[in-house]
């Protein structure tokens, strides 16, 4: 069974607009503009704060690199260390909780060992949401594997509306149907996807704490 560290003062998070019980979210490999930065308790890591600085305690809602994971990775000059900032990602998530966002079909998954969709929960307790970035307001569909450690399915924030209809743009296409969203829009998370990402990471430390009071948790 794995071990989480978890600091005594969640629950006690103060100057931060957070109810009791609350936790501080720790957003990892964002924009120098993201929207993690306009959201309350949640501490923001660009390219300038560094996140492979980052050591804990809250748990983490991270976007690393994707472009040497996906299916166009053979196209992509990715800077050297950069492939390695997903696998850190990973190991940041198996070890404070919370949720690391990808590409749907993303390579990490098979590196990393991590459950693919409708799969067993790993050792760690992750399992694997597969979304639509388009239901949260995303220009496009935009597929998404979310790896989430702390919180079983049962216990994630309501999903939103089933959007119907169909997105007039998308990521990326070879037949030019519809037109292709910008670098930065496919960069950016949807600020309602973003605000449900942190209450997932929210609900991944209270999940992981109330196990550990239980003496569940080395």
């Amino acid at each position: 069974m794995p071990s989480y560290r978890l600091p005594s003062s969640i629950g006690h998070i103060r100057g931060t607009g957070l109810p009791d019980g609350a936790s501080l979210i720790a957003a990892l490999f964002v924009r120098r503009d993201s929207i993690y930065k306009t959201l309350p308790g949640v501490e923001a890591f660009d390219i300038e704060r560094d996140a492979r600085t980052y050591d804990g305690p809250y748990p983490v809602v991270a976007h690393p690199p994707c472009r040497s994971w996906g299916a166009l990775r053979h196209f992509s000059q990715p800077r050297a260390d950069e492939r390695n900032l997903a696998r850190l990602a990973a190991a940041l998530v198996r070890e404070f909780g919370g949720v690391l966002e990808h590409p749907a079909n993303s390579g990490l998954w098979r590196a990393q060992n991590l459950p693919r969709p409708g799969e067993a929960c790993d050792g760690y307790g992750g399992w694997t949401l597969p979304i639509q970035q388009w239901q949260w307001g995303h220009k496009a569909a935009k597929a998404t594997w979310l790896y989430i450690v702390g919180c079983a399915p049962g216990d994630i924030p309501d999903m939103p509306p089933f959007r119907m209809g169909e997105p007039e743009f998308v990521v990326a296409s070879s037949k030019k149907t519809r037109p292709e969203i910008t670098k930065a829009e496919r960069e950016h998370t949807p600020p309602a996807l973003a605000s449900w990402l942190v209450e997932l990471a929210r609900r991944c430390a209270l999940n992981q704490q109330d196990r550990r009071q239980g003496g569940m948790l080395a």
